[in-house]
């Protein structure tokens, strides 16, 4: 299968690209800047806000499936929140209309917890009211019910994952719920790291080999069995607290301390404490495989072999 994945140089994107090419697909990758590690599949660059460059790229590769991973996330994005808009906003419905117009079967899009707003309830179901308090979260609601009326007005078939926050063997990459993977990496590489969020801040998080897998079990789900096209999917919801005290039992004499910064712990307070992912599990066979002692146990020797390269 020729799949194209957008934003292909991001903290999902580059993971992605290994499991489709494990799989025989003929692979491409874009983005709007080179790769930041080796890879061995055809880039492109591609600025998603240009709506020529995006129908050229599809009318020349005619991808079959297509990953739209490009965005930006949410505390970079409420330092330039026009440029958010630009990219996630525009960029989506200009991947949505090209993949309408030159013939590709499927849109994969990865939608976020951001998408929620308050009032909420302690487990927050699929389908709620939606209040986002980002520029990030207001966009990746658009998303969902740009792609949602594509599926419905012209048969493309979309489908779309709320991810969590998810934490992987990279620096991370401008999101709210980074003070966790931060946690490990600075525990690591000098034994301390200063949270910018309260010790009982609590949001559902995801390891990355459980996010990629997601993506790619959705993609795979024979449509028929599919009863919505945006899917909430969960792992485990720790406190902050709960996190540096796995890290700190794993890396002795690491010490994590906290100084919550009031505008991104406001869109902490605002984001889900755990996610109902029973539609998932009931449409697809979604179950997670890490929870965060395991995850903590992968993930270590992963970061401590980035050290010397970082």
């Amino acid at each position: 299968m020729k799949v194209l994945v957008t934003g292909a140089g991001g903290q999902v994107g580059l993971d992605l690209l290994r499991i489709l090419q494990a799989r025989g697909d003929e692979v491409h990758a874009s983005d709007v800047t080179p790769p930041s590690r080796e890879h061995d599949v055809p880039w492109h660059r591609l600025d998603v806000t240009s709506e020529p460059e995006v129908s050229a790229l599809f009318a020349a590769l005619r991808p079959e499936l297509v990953f739209h991973l490009a965005a930006i996330l949410s505390a970079r994005g409420e330092a330039d929140p026009m440029r958010t808009y630009a990219v996630n906003q525009g960029g989506t419905v200009n991947v949505l209309e090209a993949a309408r117009q030159h013939g590709t079967r499927q849109v994969l899009f990865t939608s976020t917890i951001a998408a929620f707003g308050p009032p909420l309830p302690p487990l927050v179901p699929d389908d709620i009211a939606l209040h986002p308090t980002t520029m990030y979260g207001v966009t990746k609601v658009a998303g969902e019910l740009l792609g949602d009326y594509y599926f419905r007005r012209y048969g493309l078939d979309f489908r779309a994952v709320r991810f969590p926050g998810l934490l992987s063997a990279v620096l991370p990459g401008g999101g709210t719920s980074d003070y966790a993977p931060l946690m490990y990496y600075e525990a690591l590489r000098v034994g301390h790291y200063e949270a910018f969020c309260r010790p009982d801040a609590t949001i559902p998080l995801m390891y990355m080999p459980d996010g990629l897998r997601a993506l790619v079990e959705l993609s795979q789900a024979p449509r028929e069995r599919l009863t919505r096209c945006v899917y909430n999917v969960a792992a485990f919801s720790p406190t902050a607290q709960q996190i540096a005290d796995e890290v700190t039992r794993a890396v002795p004499g690491a010490d994590i301390s906290f100084n919550p910064d009031p505008a991104r712990q406001a869109i902490l307070d605002s984001w889900p404490r755990a996610l109902d992912d029973s539609l998932a599990r009931r449409d697809w066979g979604w179950r997670p495989e890490y929870d965060l002692p395991r995850m903590t146990a992968d993930l270590l020797p992963k970061l401590r072999a980035l050290l010397p390269r970082a």
